[in-house]
């Protein structure tokens, strides 16, 4: 199979004048996925070499604020507080967790990425609600 750089090219150029962080092109058997990520603290972006968009802790921000740390969405896409409905949530207001932990679930495109908790604390506050949309960088959890 010949690789086509000029549809990958094209495919990045349309990253940065859409400002997105991935697109997928796919054609019969074909299949191109391009992504950049960043890793945006105090507002100064700093470029990931990571070429998975779904490596969750390294697309997040971490903002340490008199209001706690902000534990942000690494994706765009439908955020769940539990793994299936009816189920126990992953964090409530209270809860201690640890770095790591599952704080939500992020759907894309029918898949689902877990978000892990980016430092230990007590969750303060849950910034948005079972089955929201989220954008990319929003903040969903803060910590203390």
């Amino acid at each position: 199979m010949k690789i086509d750089k000029k549809l990958i090219k094209e495919l990045s150029e349309y990253l940065d004048e859409f400002k997105l962080t991935e697109i997928e092109f796919t054609e019969k058997d074909t299949k191109i996925k391009v992504s950049k990520n960043n890793i945006s603290i105090n507002n100064q972006t700093v470029p990931n070499n990571q070429n998975n968009p779904v490596s969750n802790d390294k697309a997040q921000k971490i903002i340490n604020t008199n209001s706690g740390i902000e534990v942000t969405s690494p994706i765009i896409g439908t955020a769940y507080h539990a793994p299936e409905p009816g189920a126990k949530k992953f964090v409530e207001v209270g809860k201690k967790i640890k770095k790591g932990d599952t704080v939500m679930i992020v759907e894309a495109m029918k898949t689902m990425n877990h978000v892990p908790s980016t430092s230990d604390g007590v969750v303060k506050e849950i910034c948005v609600n079972d089955g929201q949309p989220v954008e990319f960088g929003q903040t969903i959890i803060i910590l203390e």
